[in-house]
């Protein structure tokens, strides 16, 4: 055989030299790969304590890894990485659904199995995708939101984290649908998105940008756990707290004076909760407890039962609105 096709053949093999190349059933818990989209994101170190948690109580391992850039390419890097120090489930909140897809399949190729948390990605990359909540719910909460907030009425915009990122696109296509078809929101307008580019900085100045291209705006929703801080403090410097209210996903202690002088509301669930119920999920599915079919139930600690949905879909539970009335109850 020719030298350099045997080298080529071999070239997997020797990149993974001690990786079985098939997904086998483990007889006991392996070794957890969690991939956030960002390592600054407070949002994810919440989430792995949860991790941990379940973790101390299954037993195997929890690695978490991130990139200092929320794009894929940075991503990819640390797919290859975690490959490398052989995994055996990587559990990815994807910066973009389909850039990813291929890296995410070369790793199963090599015996690692995949699912995506929070972020979504190709469902032909991964297993099973565990959603903090329905996503529909949470567009139409944030909608609802910026209804209550505005009295229903007057521009509104969007400040979104980057025109790539999974969650925030489909709930930004759901708010439209929803202001096209229902008439209840008749009297709201969508004047822009923007993008923050999961930089507080750049959130920063969009929130800005938008107040002063609109001088009529009367709302931004920012679907991004880094945005509405920082927006919200954007406007409290510029002397515009209040005028423009804001609403979204965020920590709610990150913005909790804002929630109680009535200027923001929030959307939010338990992330310590998502990071456990990611951590059990991905040991049953390397145990072969489940397979990420419609329809298979399995125990997720002290969460209880949880069945998987079409897709491939896990859904944790529902969200709330955060106002003054239930602030106590959000630690995060």
């Amino acid at each position: 055989m020719n030298g350099y096709l045997k080298l080529a053949l071999l070239a997997p093999a020797l990149a993974f030299p001690h990786k079985v190349l098939a997904q086998e059933c483990a007889k006991e818990p392996v070794t957890v790969g969690f991939l956030p989209k960002l390592d600054t994101d407070p949002y994810f170190q919440v989430a792995k304590q949860g991790a941990e948690e379940a973790q101390k109580e299954i037993g195997g391992k929890l690695i978490q890894v991130a990139p200092s850039q929320g794009t894929a390419e940075a991503q990819i890097e640390f797919i290859n990485s975690l490959v490398s120090q052989q995994v055996g489930v990587i559990a990815i909140s994807g910066n973009d659904a389909n850039a990813v897809a291929p890296a995410l399949k070369r790793a199963a190729k090599q015996g690692v199995r995949v699912i995506s948390y929070d972020s979504d990605v190709a469902a032909s990359a991964r297993s099973i995708f565990v959603n903090q909540a329905k996503g529909d719910s949470l567009a139409e909460m944030m909608l609802q939101s910026a209804y209550d907030l505005t009295g229903g009425e007057g521009e509104f915009a969007i400040l979104s984290s980057t025109p790539t990122a999974t969650n925030q696109n489909a709930w930004i296509e759901f708010i439209k649908e929803k202001l096209a078809a229902d008439p209840k929101f008749a009297n709201l307008k969508l004047a822009q998105v923007a993008y923050g580019e999961e930089s507080e900085q750049v959130n920063q100045q969009q929130a800005l940008a938008l107040v002063q291209a609109f001088p009529d705006l009367k709302a931004i929703i920012v679907p991004a756990g880094i945005g509405l801080p920082a927006a919200a403090r954007a406007l409290e410097e510029a002397g515009l707290t209040g005028k423009v209210k804001l609403t979204g996903l965020a920590p709610a202690t990150l913005i909790s004076k804002y929630i109680k002088e009535g200027s923001a509301q929030d959307i939010w669930w338990n992330v310590s909760d998502l990071g456990y119920l990611t951590y059990q999920t991905a040991q049953a599915l390397a145990q072969c407890k489940i397979s990420g079919k419609s329809g298979e139930t399995f125990k997720a600690g002290r969460l209880g039962e949880y069945t998987i949905g079409a897709a491939g879909e896990l859904i944790l539970g529902p969200a709330k609105i955060v106002t003054p009335a239930n602030l106590a109850e959000f630690k995060f």
